[in-house]
């Protein structure tokens, strides 16, 4: 098998808009040298594929859907080349059906979306690549998220009024409360921590935040008595930047998100934050 990791599909695809399953079958033939994918999928021609090497999907729009009864909900990023078709009626129709296609279908991963029937004998992947013909852009569906639980709610943000949102959320709470989850989801859209918990942050990182925590000290000349209780605050400081959980509140910075959410007795099981092309 080729040694090609699903970070290389990833870039292989931004870099022709060819569909997944091409650019591993790609990969696997140039023993997974990207570069030499890129001619294999240009030689074989795939459509589009010349032009669209030095364009970049940075535009788009994030959209959510909740149940009615809000125990399941998703979350979508299509991306886009320029704000023109993230906003137009048909760039938008795509990414609607796509969400509906979720809902109905749920998805284990990006790999099973895209190789599920949307249409009648047509993929996900073949509905995207459809999108990218009709629309002149490169388009690329590459994240999504779905969660099902007690209570789950979304909260979607514009960065500009005449665009479609670019920033979304998706969030997951073990009980109802539909004011908590539209204020943390805000809060979540604001701050963008990374992880919802320190447990979830890898020690590897951890130890590198020390690490370079305790070279920055010594680097400004810090009493090596002071060294551990200096390193130990900034340790601190990246965990309250970084982690849901441990920031303070946007609506009140005198109390951190689990402050919050324990006085509403509500716990937060996880979330997803999405934005457009970051």
């Amino acid at each position: 098998m080729a040694n090609y990791s699903a970070a290389d599909v990833k870039k292989l695809r931004e870099l022709t808009g060819a569909g997944m399953m091409d650019c591993k079958k790609a990969l696997d033939e140039a023993e997974g040298n990207v570069d030499k994918a890129v001619e294999i999928l240009r030689v074989k021609g795939q459509k589009g594929v010349a032009k669209r090497e030095s364009r970049t999907a940075e535009n788009g729009a994030v959209i959510a859907r909740i149940a009615d009864d809000s125990s399941a909900g998703v979350i979508v990023e299509l991306k886009c080349e320029t704000d023109f078709v993230a906003k137009s009626p048909q760039f938008l129709a795509v990414i609607e059906a796509i969400a509906t296609h979720i809902e109905a279908t749920s998805p284990a991963d990006i790999e099973a979306l895209l190789a599920s029937e949307i249409e009648s004998g047509k993929t996900v992947q073949a509905y995207v690549d459809e999108a990218n013909a009709s629309l002149g852009e490169k388009i690329v569906l590459d994240r999504f998220a779905q969660f099902s639980g007690a209570y789950v709610g979304s909260y979607l943000h514009r960065t500009s009024p005449d665009l479609p949102p670019q920033v979304g959320v998706l969030v997951e709470l073990d009980k109802a409360d539909a004011d908590i989850a539209k204020d943390v989801a805000q809060h979540i859209a604001a701050f963008a921590p990374q992880f919802l918990t320190r447990d979830e942050i890898p020690e590897e990182t951890v130890a590198n935040e020390r690490r370079i925590a305790e070279e920055t000290a010594k680097e400004e000349g810090k009493p090596e008595a002071a060294l551990p209780k200096i390193v130990e605050g900034r340790v601190n400081g990246f965990f309250k930047e970084n982690t849901l959980l441990d920031q303070p509140f946007a609506k009140d910075n005198k109390k951190t998100v689990q402050k919050v959410l324990d006085e509403a007795g509500v716990t937060l099981k996880r979330f997803a934050r999405f934005r457009v092309g970051a």
